[in-house]
C-alpha cells in the first residue's frame, strides 16, 4: 500500500508549468484563451516576493502569473489546489522548525474567511494571527 505524501513532498514534487489553449468557456476564462497552469513551486516563489505587511488577492496573483508566463489567464482550479499545498506544506515546516523565518508567508494571499482557509488542516486562527502581527487589514 502506498504511503500518503506529506504536504512538503507535494510542494517539492517536480512538475512542469504548462500553457494550455482552452477551446471552451472554463470558469472565468473565455474560449480560445491561453491558460497558464502553474506549479506549487511557482505559487510558493510568487508569495515569497510579497513584502511584509502587504496582501495580494488570488485574482491579482493569477493575473500576474499569466502576464509573467505570456498567457491570457491562470487556471483558477489548479491555483487553488497549489495554494493549499503551499499553505499546508509551510505550516508543516513551521511545526517542524517552530520558526516563521524559513516559511513562505501564505497568509499574505490566503484570506482568513475564504473557502480555502476553511479547508486547511490547521484552521483559520494561524492566518488571522499572522495578519494581525503584520498589520494586514481585511
Amino acid at each position: 500500500m502506498a504511503t500518503k505524501k506529506t504536504w512538503l513532498e507535494k510542494l517539492n514534487e517536480k512538475k512542469e508549468p504548462k500553457i494550455k489553449r482552452i477551446d471552451f468557456n472554463f470558469a472565468d476564462i473565455p474560449a480560445n484563451s491561453n491558460m497558464f497552469i502553474a506549479t506549487p513551486q511557482i505559487i510558493d516563489n510568487y508569495i515569497n516576493q510579497i513584502p511584509k505587511g502587504k496582501k495580494v488577492s488570488v485574482q491579482t496573483m493569477r493575473k500576474d502569473l499569466a502576464i509573467e508566463n505570456s498567457a491570457d489567464y491562470t487556471c483558477p482550479v489548479t491555483t487553488g489546489i497549489f495554494l493549499r499545498i503551499v499553505a499546508e506544506a509551510n505550516f508543516e515546516k513551521y511545526q517542524q522548525e517552530n520558526s516563521l523565518k524559513k516559511i513562505t508567508p501564505f497568509w499574505r494571499v490566503v484570506e482568513p474567511n475564504s473557502s480555502l482557509s476553511k479547508k486547511l488542516t490547521f484552521g483559520q486562527d494561524f492566518i488571522i494571527k499572522q495578519r494581525q502581527v503584520e498589520k494586514i487589514n481585511d
